[in-house]
């Protein structure tokens, strides 16, 4: 069966994903494209087989021959296009953030539990990444016995013009919440966030941070945020348990040695570095609705709770001091492991 999907949003991340699920490995095709530019929605759609353009996010999962919803917009606007799909009992998946605030998200997890059917699955893709799947599978199998420290590393070459202090959290190190949360198998419990000394490059950011986190069992994590350190994009993770260690492998393919010296190749952004994770999610995630089966990835309550920590961290950021994360009780709908 073939996936109609809609997608609200046609800017950089609209259009990657748009790449992938028309004419893809996958069997789904865009038949619908909206955007708050218009001109912009009706040309990608005119370079789509398909696809028509639509002029409103509601008017696209209205129509019938939608029957799935991928939601790339401007964050303010995932709330409303997210309950709607709900309503319309269509699947949607939403880039990450699946709201702005923790109100907004706990709407949509009582939409969704209302319905009594999972039908969101929420944009963190690096459970989908060959790589950190290996990882988890590694710490899963007692490779090293139980965990006892994460130290991690988001690091991003240069921040765009409108990148502002609270996106090092909000928008980068959100990942890592939702990293840790699927690798460990754990809440988190605390958080507190270090200001280093500031990087002449980061104009009036504060960057670095390191933001440190507390896990359910006891685990500790530190999470390195760079957001100007220019030399690439580069995400690490090394796990220390009882009996070894476990990280990610460098991510340059080849080592050049030339000149006296030898060197890899760091990718330029994170479309370079998770490409194949963007892959195998969206076909994961078509193959999963066009089989009329509930998502397997990060869903509703996911984005919820990663909303609640990035908060915690957020007033940490700003008031300083470590600050204690009280989880509300889950829903049956989304009991059992957090998958894939």
């Amino acid at each position: 069966m073939t996936l109609d999907v809609g997608v609200i949003g046609v800017g950089m991340i609209g259009q990657e994903h748009i790449r992938r699920l028309d004419g893809g490995t996958g069997g789904s095709r865009v038949v619908a494209v909206a955007d708050a530019d218009t001109d912009r929605a009706a040309a990608v759609a005119g370079g789509l087989p398909t696809a028509k353009a639509l002029p409103s996010g509601e008017d696209l999962i209205a129509w019938d021959a939608v029957d799935a919803v991928v939601v790339t917009s401007w964050g303010p606007t995932h709330e409303p296009y997210v309950l709607a799909a709900v309503a319309a009992g269509k699947p949607v998946f939403c880039e990450k953030p699946l709201a702005i605030t923790q109100e907004a998200c706990g709407r949509i997890v009582d939409a969704e539990v209302a319905a009594g059917r999972r039908l969101v699955q929420v944009g963190f893709n690096r459970r989908y990444d060959p790589a950190h799947r290996a990882l988890k599978q590694a710490l899963d199998g007692g490779a090293i016995g139980a965990p006892l420290l994460v130290h991690c590393a988001h690091r991003n070459a240069s921040s765009p013009p409108h990148y502002t202090r609270d996106m090092s959290i909000a928008d980068t190190a959100i990942h890592e919440i939702d990293e840790l949360r699927w690798l460990l198998g754990q809440e988190i419990a605390a958080v507190q966030v270090l200001t280093p000394r500031r990087s002449s490059r980061g104009g009036k950011l504060q960057d670095p941070l390191l933001v440190l986190f507390e896990m359910a069992d006891g685990v500790l994590v530190d999470v390195e945020v760079s957001v100007n350190i220019h030399y690439g994009y580069e995400i690490r993770c090394e796990i220390s348990g009882e009996t070894g260690t476990v990280e990610l492998a460098d991510p340059a393919p080849v080592t050049i040695r030339r000149d006296g010296a030898a060197a890899g190749l760091v990718p330029a952004d994170w479309r370079e570095r998770f490409a194949l994770s963007y892959d195998i999610e969206l076909r994961e995630w078509a193959d999963t609705a066009a089989a009329g089966r509930q998502p397997l990835g990060p869903g509703a309550w996911d984005g919820f709770i990663a909303q609640v920590v990035s908060d915690a961290a957020l007033q940490s950021l700003h008031a300083g001091g470590r600050v204690a994360i009280a989880l509300p009780d889950r829903p049956d709908l989304y009991a059992g492991p957090a998958g894939p």
